[in-house]
């Protein structure tokens, strides 16, 4: 007969390993950022007195960290792997012929930084897309030399979209690679910004938090996908794999919605749905997003082996990732797939 006083241990041993088991689990997180104040020397005049304004600036000190309070706050969290990534977006600007030197040099930086802490950190390499020839041949490189994952880019290049075709060298030699791209938001393009973030309430100047973290960029992103899909740069390169933040962009809520508009022979390049192609080749992470309902939606959309933990730091904190890691009410061998198993595997980490 069990008694009452079993069935309390027995819970009791249960709620034990539960609790060791999410503080021993290894932990990936792919979205998080860096920026070194040093790497400024090589820009010129016009962006290097250009100074980082709202959260970047506030987290200057941490961006900039790579061993210290970051490492801290990874071993207290139980972090095991930080995938780092560079978080400036005004080099996005830059002359065809200064981008491969400075983004080679980025990349020399970041490597030596994390040399010393191999299992700790690895990278996404900061690319010249202002140079996609050049941006080619510095991802593999930097594959090649450094072990680096991928690649990281962010938003628009000069107002162009990745599907216009003077990117397809940086498509192929990922998908040569056998690498990921991660597309991350940018700043919107100046007439965007002017024609639907200004004037609001009839105030001067751009509203931040509408253009960019509270709507804007994620909706753009979403855009940013669509548009590869619907030129076909999906099918042309059907062995890429592309990574987007932010619990999947907006694009869950609309899945079906878009999965009907885009069907093949309404008009785009694509020769497969939009769930098709996305289950094949489209990757998320949670970054910055730490509640459940988000979670289940692209858990039915994206499936259970496209979904990757990430923190967003230091725009969010460590301990706010595995807060919402802990809380995550899904099988254990589901769970693990979110915290490493997917990134392990993608990244061959």
């Amino acid at each position: 007969m069990i008694t009452t006083s079993m069935l309390l241990i027995s819970l009791a041993y249960s709620y034990y390993f539960a609790i060791t088991n999410y503080n021993t689990m290894r932990i990936v997180t792919l979205e998080e950022h860096v920026s070194f104040p040093e790497m400024t020397q090589f820009l010129p005049d016009l962006l290097k007195n250009r100074k980082p304004s709202g959260p970047a600036l506030q987290m200057m000190s941490k961006l900039s960290d790579i061993t210290g309070e970051r490492l801290n706050s990874m071993d207290e969290a139980g972090i095991s792997m930080q995938v780092l990534s560079v978080e400036n977006t005004d080099v996005n600007l830059l002359d065809p012929a200064l981008a491969p030197a400075f983004a080679s040099a980025y990349n020399d930086l970041l490597a030596a930084k994390i040399k010393q802490h191999p299992n700790r950190f690895a990278a996404f390499a900061h690319l010249p897309m202002t140079a996609p020839i050049a941006a080619a041949d510095e991802l593999e490189r930097t594959v090649t030399n450094y072990g680096f994952r991928g690649a990281m880019i962010r938003g628009l290049t000069n107002g162009d979209f990745l599907d216009h075709p003077k990117f397809a060298p940086v498509f192929e030699r990922a998908e040569k690679l056998g690498v990921p791209i991660y597309i991350h938001p940018g700043i919107p393009p100046a007439p965007v910004m002017d024609a639907y973030y200004s004037n609001v309430g009839g105030k001067s100047g751009t509203f931040d938090a509408i253009a960019c973290w509270g709507w804007g960029w994620h909706s753009e992103t979403a855009v940013h996908i669509l548009r590869l899909l619907a030129a076909g740069t999906f099918d042309k390169y059907p062995k890429l794999k592309i990574i987007i933040g932010h619990m999947g962009e907006m694009l869950p809520m609309m899945w079906v919605r878009s999965n009907k508009a885009f069907m093949p022979g309404n008009g785009g390049e694509n020769q497969r749905t939009l769930i098709d192609t996305f289950h094949e080749q489209l990757h998320s992470t949670t970054s910055g997003f730490f509640t459940q309902p988000p979670l289940q939606i692209a858990i039915d959309t994206f499936g259970i082996d496209n979904i990757m933990l990430s923190v967003d730091y230091p725009f969010s904190s460590n301990e706010m990732g595995i807060n919402f890691l802990n809380e995550i009410n899904i099988p254990q061998e589901q769970i693990e797939k979110i915290a490493y198993k997917n990134a392990d595997k993608l990244l061959r980490l």
